[in-house]
C-alpha cells in the first residue's frame, strides 16, 4: 500500500518488547514479501524520525523461524530507513556476561536452516548472482555509539560479542551449549540471522543489542543451573524492557545524519539496472 509516511531509523521490538513509541502514528504496510510482524509506528524521538515494528507480533504470534524477516526488513526500507537497531532477547555462554547485562553483538554464527534468508532468491535463474560481504555483521559505527550510550545510561555493557543463532523455537540442549561455550562465543539467540544480514542487503546499518535473560543451561556448572523456560525468558525481558527502552532513547538521538563511517550501504557494490531490488 502506498505511504508518504517516512522514516529514518527502524528498531525492531523483541520478546516482550511489543511497542515503543508514544504518541505514534500507525500504518499498515504491504511487502512483496506479505505483510510485517505488526503494524508499523512511526514518532519522534530527540528530533528523529523513527519506526518500530514488534518482531513476533503484538501478540507474540510468530516463532523464530516464522518472523517475516523480509517483510519486517523491506517494510522499512520502504519508509526510507537506513539505520536498524535490533534489541533482542540472548542467554549467556559467558560466565562474565551475567543477566541483566547487554551485550552489543559484534559477530555472528548462523546455525538456523531453512528461513528465507535472501532478496536474490532468483538470482542463478535470472544470471544476477549477488554474494554480499557479510564478514563484519554489524555495522561499526553504531555499534560503538550504543556501548557509550548505554553505558552513559548506567547500563551494564559488553563492547562486543559473538551471538550464535539456533532455530529455535527449542532451547539448547546442555551438549549444544556446552559446545557454543566452547568455541569461545558469548551469547545465542533465535531471530539475530536472517534479519541482520537481509538489513545488509538492502544497504541498510544494523545494530544488534541483546538483553541477557538467563546463563542458557549453565556456563560453569551444568548440573546447578536448571534448564531455562520461555516463561523466566519472557519475565525476566519484560521486567527490564523500561532499559532497553532507556537505552534506545538515548542511543537515537546520537546516531548521524549522513553515513561517512561504515560500509554497510555499499555492501552490494554496483547491480545491474535491471536487477535492482528498489
Amino acid at each position: 500500500m502506498p505511504t508518504k509516511a517516512t522514516a529514518e531509523i527502524g528498531v525492531f521490538g523483541g520478546s516482550g518488547f511489543y511497542e515503543f513509541l508514544d504518541d505514534a502514528t500507525e500504518i499498515e504496510l504491504d511487502t512483496p514479501y506479505g505483510a510485517p510482524s505488526s503494524p508499523v509506528t512511526i514518532s519522534r524521538i530527540g528530533g528523529r524520525s523513527v519506526a518500530f515494528i514488534a518482531r513476533h507480533g503484538r501478540d507474540h504470534t510468530f516463532a523464530p523461524a516464522s518472523v517475516p524477516a523480509r517483510a519486517n526488513l523491506w517494510a522499512m526500507r520502504t519508509l526510507g530507513v537506513t539505520r536498524v537497531l535490533g534489541p533482542c532477547a540472548a542467554g549467556s555462554l559467558s560466565p562474565n556476561v551475567h543477566p541483566g547485562d547487554f551485550v552489543v553483538l559484534d559477530q555472528l554464527v548462523d546455525r538456523t536452516h531453512g528461513r528465507p534468508d535472501t532478496f536474490y532468491a532468483s538470482g542463478y535463474e535470472s544470471g544476477h548472482v549477488h554474494h554480499v560481504s557479510f564478514a563484519d555483521p554489524y555495522c561499526q559505527e553504531l555499534c560503538p555509539l550504543a556501548f557509550t550510550a548505554g553505558t552513559d545510561a548506567g547500563i551494564t555493557m559488553h563492547a562486543d560479542g559473538t551471538v550464535v543463532v539456533i532455530p529455535g523455537p527449542r532451547f539448547a540442549t546442555r551438549a549444544e551449549s556446552r559446545s557454543y561455550r566452547a568455541q569461545g562465543w558469548q551469547a545465542i539467540n533465535m531471530t539475530q540471522y536472517p534479519e541482520a544480514y537481509l538489513a545488509r542487503e538492502l544497504g541498510m546499518c544494523y545494530c544488534g543489542i541483546a538483553l541477557i535473560t538467563d546463563y542458557d543451561t549453565g556456563v560453569e556448572h551444568d548440573s546447578d543451573v536448571a534448564a531455562v523456560t520461555q516463561e523466566q525468558v519472557f519475565a525476566f525481558f519484560k521486567s527490564n524492557v523500561h532499559r532497553v527502552r532507556e537505552l534506545l532513547t538515548e542511543l537515537i538521538p546520537r546516531i548521524p545524519i549522513g553515513r561517512d563511517h561504515c560500509e554497510c550501504a555499499s555492501a552490494l557494490g554496483p547491480l545491474p539496472h535491471t536487477d535492482s531490488i528498489l
